[in-house]
C-alpha cells in the first residue's frame, strides 16, 4: 500500500466515525466536532487520491485550502448558533424524536 492510498483510507475512517457521531450523538458541541472530523477526512481522502507520480495537482490543494477556510467559518457560525440556542432553551442538545 502506498502512503497515498494510505492518507484515504485514514480519510475514510475519519468519515465514518464522524457520520456515526453526527446520527449517534445528542449534544450539539459533540455533533459539531463530529461534523469537522467528517470535513476533514473528506480533506484527507482528496488529497490523498490527489497524489500523482509526478507530484500533486495543485487544483485539489487550492480546493483543501479553500474548504478549510470555509469550515472553520461555518464552525464560528455553529458556535454562535450553540450558544443561542442554550440562552434560549436552556439545553445543548436536542430532543429525541417520539
Amino acid at each position: 500500500m502506498t502512503p497515498d492510498l494510505f492518507y484515504a483510507f485514514t480519510g475514510l475512517v475519519l468519515f465514518i466515525t464522524g457520520l456515526f457521531g453526527i446520527i449517534a450523538l445528542q449534544h450539539l458541541l459533540r455533533k459539531l466536532l463530529a461534523f469537522n472530523l467528517m470535513g476533514s477526512g473528506t480533506f484527507l481522502m482528496l488529497v490523498g487520491l490527489a497524489q500523482h507520480r509526478n507530484g500533486t495537482d495543485p487544483v485539489v490543494q487550492a480546493l483543501v485550502l479553500t474548504g478549510i477556510v470555509v469550515a472553520i467559518a461555518a464552525t464560528a457560525l455553529a458556535l454562535v448558533l450553540i450558544r443561542r440556542y442554550y440562552h434560549l432553551a436552556g439545553r445543548v442538545s436536542l430532543e429525541r424524536d417520539a
